[in-house]
């Protein structure tokens, strides 16, 4: 090089993540990961895997443009890789399958109120469990593109298919997504009001008041998974749901338990706690035109961990009552 010439400027490499950062992509990176798995605890590890990842593709001199774009890809192919080894554990799990429940009201990096007020339809557990009928693949391609808004350019980067493969994917999903998608009030203070009649109406025992708010097509869904109390099978109609659950509030009651009303999934719910704190429940109400279409309710205790100590107050034998 001549002496008369400036060697052209250097673009110094990016350094390793910084705790800004980690705060600024992790509540995308989480929930990309929760809808895909359904699970706390794995969504969790992934956020951190792909933190991991980018920070030693950093250090190993990898030119990454963009960090959001890059953590969104791997947290993207490590939620598949997990969905697809989860495959087996659900096929054989005792019951029906819930998510992990996600309590708005922790304090925790991915409680995000405006999150909560645009996508919490995305985050119920209807929504979660109709999600399961598709294919790892479906569901990155469906909820990239539905829920998080992405470009079919993006995702397909993201996914390794062509941007032919990921609008036939995308709506193959969107079609079997749309046949059993879950209705919601679109008011969130008529969810409310509801969600308090349900409240005062379970708690004081009015079975009159509480059937008033059932829908005719009303179900409860119990997730035990083998290790706490649950409905094998689901219960249908305003009769048998309603007496079931004033039976439920009453033994609570008299094993010294209580509930605290909590967004749950973005939807309506508690949790309930045992005499000593411990986490014993947590259930959600899908509303819809003024009434309760569902009650679902986790006492998998191994879903509740995330939450705090669970509870075995279910455990009891009715014989223990006083």
């Amino acid at each position: 090089m001549p002496p008369s010439e400036t060697p052209p400027p250097q673009t110094p490499l990016p350094g390793p993540p910084s705790a800004a950062d980690y705060a600024e992509y992790r509540p995308l990176m989480f929930s990309i990961a929760y809808r895909m798995t359904g699970s706390v605890g794995d969504a969790e590890d992934i956020v951190q895997d792909a933190f991991l990842r980018l920070t030693r593709a950093l250090r190993d001199g990898t030119r990454i443009d963009s960090p959001k774009a890059y953590l969104a890809t791997i947290t993207t192919r490590l939620a598949i890789s997990q969905l697809r080894s989860a495959r087996v554990r659900r096929e054989s799990y005792v019951g029906s399958w819930l998510p992990e429940p996600l309590v708005a009201t922790e304090r925790s990096p991915y409680d995000d109120p405006a999150e909560r007020a645009e996508m919490s339809d995305s985050l119920s557990m209807a929504f979660l469990v109709l999600l399961e009928s598709l294919s790892p693949t479906e569901r990155a391609v469906f909820l990239l593109r539905e829920v998080f808004g992405y470009d079919y350019q993006e995702i397909t980067e993201i996914i390794g298919k062509s941007e032919a493969n990921c609008r036939q994917i995308f709506a193959r999903a969107r079609r079997h997504i749309d046949a059993g998608k879950p209705r919601f009030d679109a008011s969130r203070e008529q969810r409310d009001e509801v969600a308090r009649r349900f409240f005062a109406a379970a708690a004081g025992g009015d079975l009159g008041a509480l059937l008033s708010l059932l829908a005719p097509d009303v179900v409860t869904v119990g997730d035990g998974g083998g290790k706490g109390p649950a409905l094998r099978d689901s219960l249908h109609g305003p009769e048998r749901v309603g007496r079931f659950l004033l039976g439920l509030f009453r033994r609570g009651q008299k094993l010294g338990g209580y509930a605290v009303p909590a967004v749950v999934n973005g939807q309506p719910g508690a949790v309930v706690y045992d005499p000593g704190g411990r986490v014993a429940s947590v259930f959600t109400l899908d509303i819809a035109d003024g009434q309760i279409q569902a009650f679902r309710a986790v006492v998998n205790p191994d879903k509740l961990q995330h939450l705090g100590p669970a509870s075995g107050l279910y455990l009891r034998p009715d014989r223990d009552l006083p």
